[in-house]
C-alpha cells in the first residue's frame, strides 16, 4: 500500500521551466522501458513509433479563464472559470475576502457583469449576460499554472495551446501535446502512424495537491470528456493489428481508460473522476507521452502505475541530475506500460 509520502521528491526550483523553448519539438525526451533510460530529443519520437501505431491526442482548447473584478460592495475578487455549463453560465472559483452572496453581481475586467447563482461545493455558479465563450475570449486572461511566475502574454496565448486545439473548455493545457508542431505531425503521418482525438476539458483541480496521506481518502476532481466513434474504431483497429495505442498526455489516457471500464472502449461523453494508482490494470493504453509532474500529485501516482513505481523514481532522479526541464513548459517522457515491458 502506497501513501502520499511515497510520491514526494525534492525538485530544485531552477528545474521548473518558466518559458517554453522557441521550437516546440526541440524539447528533450526521456524514454523509459522497464528501468532502461534513454536520453533523446522529442523529434526522435518519429523513430520510436511504428506504422499502424495510434497516437491519441486531446484536442481541448484553453479558455482565457482568469478574471479580476469587483463586487457590488467594492470588494476585489479573482475569478477562475472551472467549467462552462452552457452558453450563459459557468462554474468558477471565486477568491474574495468574503464569499459573494447568491443574486449579487460581480463586474469582471471592468467590462461586463455576472450574477452569482447557487454554490456547488467549492465553486460558484456565475450567470453571464451574453455568450460565455465570446465574453471569456474578449475579456479574460490565460490562466498559466501557479508555478509559472510571469503573467501570460501574447506568446503564451499561442504556446500554451496545442497546434491541434479545437474544442474550447479547458483551464489548463494538455501539456504533453505542446511538443508537437505541424512538421512533426506530418512526419508521423508520412510514416504511417495514425492520429485520433478525444476531448477532455482539463480543470483547475489538476493543480490541487493531495492533502491526505491515505490515498483511499482522496476525492478526485471531476472532468468532462468525449470520445467519438471514429476514435473508438481507430483504437480497436490498432489493437486488432497488435499495434500500440499511445496516449499523448495523462488527460488523453484518463479519457481512454475511463471509457474502457467495461472491458472495451466505448464512444460517448461523460464526467470522469478516475483515480489511477499503482495496481491499476490498464485496459486500452500501452504507451504514454507525458511531461514531468509535481511531487505528491495524482499524476505522479498515475505514471507510477503505468511504468512502475521504482522505474519512475529512477527516471525522475535521472532527469533532475541531467537537468531536464519540468512541468508544463518542460521536457517530456515516453513510457511503456508494465504489461508490455
Amino acid at each position: 500500500m502506497y501513501t502520499l509520502s511515497d510520491f514526494d521528491f525534492d525538485l530544485p526550483p531552477e528545474r521548473i521551466a518558466q518559458f517554453p523553448l522557441p521550437d516546440r519539438s526541440a524539447s528533450r525526451l526521456l524514454q523509459l522501458d522497464g528501468e532502461r533510460i534513454t536520453d533523446r530529443h522529442f523529434a526522435d519520437i518519429v523513430d520510436q513509433l511504428q506504422p499502424g501505431d495510434l497516437l491519441v491526442m486531446n484536442n481541448t482548447r484553453v479558455l482565457k479563464a482568469r478574471f479580476f473584478g469587483v463586487k457590488e460592495t467594492g470588494g476585489q475578487v479573482e475569478v477562475l472559470v472551472e467549467r462552462v455549463l452552457n452558453e450563459r453560465s459557468v462554474l468558477a472559483q471565486v477568491r474574495a475576502s468574503k464569499s459573494p452572496k447568491p443574486g449579487s453581481k460581480i463586474r469582471l475586467s471592468d467590462a461586463f457583469d455576472v450574477t452569482v447563482g447557487e454554490r456547488a461545493g467549492e465553486f460558484f455558479t456565475l450567470i453571464f449576460e451574453g455568450d460565455v465563450f465570446d465574453l471569456i475570449e474578449a475579456h479574460g486572461s490565460l490562466p498559466l499554472p501557479p508555478y509559472i511566475e510571469h503573467t501570460a502574454g501574447e506568446f503564451d496565448e499561442q504556446r500554451y495551446q496545442t497546434v491541434y486545439s479545437k474544442e474550447p473548455g479547458a483551464v489548463a493545457a494538455p501539456t504533453a501535446g505542446l511538443h508537437f508542431d505541424q512538421p512533426l505531425l506530418d512526419k508521423l503521418a508520412a510514416k504511417g502512424v495514425k492520429l485520433a482525438y478525444v476531448t477532455l476539458h482539463v480543470g483547475a483541480g489538476t493543480f490541487q495537491p493531495v492533502r491526505v496521506e491515505n490515498l483511499d481518502e482522496h476525492k478526485m476532481h471531476s472532468e468532462w470528456y468525449t470520445i467519438p466513434q471514429e476514435t473508438v474504431d481507430a483504437v480497436r483497429a490498432a489493437k486488432a493489428a497488435g499495434r500500440d495505442v499511445v496516449a499523448v498526455g495523462t488527460t488523453s489516457l484518463r479519457a481512454l481508460e475511463a471509457a474502457s471500464q467495461s472491458g472495451e472502449i466505448k464512444a460517448g461523453s461523460d464526467d470522469t473522476s478516475i483515480f489511477i494508482t499503482p495496481g491499476y490494470k490498464f485496459r486500452t493504453v500501452t504507451r504514454l507521452i507525458t511531461n514531468f509532474h509535481l511531487p505528491k500529485s495524482t499524476l505522479m501516482m498515475l505514471v507510477s502505475a503505468f511504468a512502475g513505481y521504482d522505474a519512475i523514481r529512477k527516471a525522475y532522479a535521472h532527469a533532475i541530475a541531467n537537468e531536464y526541464r519540468f512541468f508544463s513548459y518542460g521536457d517530456a517522457m515516453l513510457l511503456t506500460t508494465q504489461s508490455r515491458q
